[in-house]
């Protein structure tokens, strides 16, 4: 399922996949559209070449960065004629990994279409130790209001890592996208029947009502062995006005 963000995204790949010449020279044959964390889209499209030349996501994502678009909270890439959406290469896989871990990816999945997180695509990566990526913390429109006024700090994730350090914090409005500059200020792991009422008391709820949220909102297939971060974050900018 899609959300308005990402059909935005993907209307915008659609669009520029069709503005490709039909020349024959197969000199450009994707396009791909970048959305940063104020909801702007970029686009790219492949040059082709002998020599190797760049797929239509490097273009995109250096059309965003040189438009000061980063960090990227999502990118699909599409065929000419018609093709529809196509998964990223291999190299595009291990640079998104390397550069933007938490954006969105829109690739094929059968007959539909699904949205996975660019780290999802490539299990078992080889991971930059020097690499610096900007990260993203997600949060549903919801929580908005209690981030900017800083009586939420804290947040239960599971298979979503997060790492102490800057955070662009990341609000997924039905129409929108809404950022703020943050800091992860911790992350503790434990197991998810093991999470204490201390531990659940920065959530303003005790340990069992956090298990009961997350299993019934946001993670109903998690098991009781599961491990859980539990992040203490904070807005590191001043708050927007309006």
């Amino acid at each position: 399922m899609l959300f308005p963000p990402e059909k935005l995204l993907l209307d915008a790949a659609v669009v520029a996949a069709r503005r490709l010449p039909e020349d024959g020279t197969g000199l450009h044959t994707v396009a791909a559209a970048v959305m940063d964390v104020d909801g702007r889209v970029h686009t790219g499209v492949n040059v082709h070449h002998f020599t190797g030349g760049p797929c239509a996501e490097m273009v995109a994502l250096g059309v965003a960065a040189a438009a000061g678009a980063l960090p990227v909270a999502g990118i699909v890439a599409v065929g000419d004629g018609g093709r529809g959406v196509l998964a990223p290469c291999g190299r595009c896989r291990q640079v998104l990994v390397d550069q933007h871990p938490d954006a969105l990816v829109i690739v094929p999945d059968g007959a539909g279409l699904v949205v996975v997180r660019a780290r999802e695509l490539l299990p078992y990566a080889y991971e930059r130790r020097e690499a610096a990526p900007p990260r993203l913390l997600r949060f549903a429109a919801r929580h908005w209001d209690a981030v900017v006024a800083g009586t939420k700090t804290a947040t239960t994730r599971f298979r979503d890592p997060s790492r102490p350090g800057p955070v662009t914090l990341l609000f997924e409005f039905d129409d929108r996208l809404r950022s703020l500059p943050g800091m992860v200020e911790s992350v503790e792991q434990v197991r998810f029947a093991e999470i204490t009422d201390e531990q659940a008391a920065p959530e303003n709820c005790t340990a069992d009502q956090l298990r009961d949220a997350l299993r019934t909102h946001h993670y109903p297939g998690i098991g009781d062995g599961d491990v859980v971060d539990l992040v203490q974050f904070r807005v590191a900018g001043p708050a927007p006005v309006g």
